[in-house]
């Protein structure tokens, strides 16, 4: 009889011979960010910037944090160009806006400084959710980091999810 459990790998007897099963239970459908999805992030988010006349870097991560595509506008400050990754690295492994982690140092929490690999602190990082489950972000930097942040969810509104 096999082993039961989700993703669990054991031996069985049948008769007098020795197998391998495989149960692959409780597996679960992840969801990805493909390229025409990460085109229509920056389209939306740059046409928000334009829009408002801000130069700002724009950045898109998966869900593991890992850099997918990188704009700067025109007149967009050099920094912006280390600082909308670094939002959007931390939106995407924690699951949501970089925002919560600037609050939590404002609050008082100053130990939270010391996070290992965490360095976007502050708002204009946005997670990409979808069916409850975090499949990228978008990370803004150049303007006032409310407007940063607004102009990373007109890029995740694109996506109609």
């Amino acid at each position: 009889m096999p082993l039961r459990g989700p993703g669990v790998f054991g031996l069985f007897c049948s008769g007098n011979s020795l197998r391998w099963a495989v149960m692959l239970t409780g597996m679960k459908t992840t969801h990805s960010l493909d390229l025409a999805d990460i085109k229509a992030i920056a389209a939306a988010a740059e046409a928000e910037a334009l829009k408002n006349k801000w130069a700002v870097t724009i950045a898109v991560v998966d869900a593991g944090g890992h850099l997918l595509w990188l704009q700067r506008l025109d007149g967009a400050p050099a920094i912006s160009a280390h600082i909308g990754p670094a939002k959007a690295h931390t939106a995407a492994l924690g699951c949501r806006e970089s925002k919560v982690y600037e609050d939590i140092i404002n609050g008082g929490r100053y130990a939270f400084l010391t996070a290992p690999t965490v360095e976007g602190m502050l708002e204009g990082g946005v997670p990409i959710m979808k069916d409850g489950q975090c499949i990228g972000a978008v990370g803004v930097s150049g303007v006032k980091s409310n407007e940063d942040a607004q102009i990373a969810k007109a890029g995740i509104a694109a996506l109609g999810l």
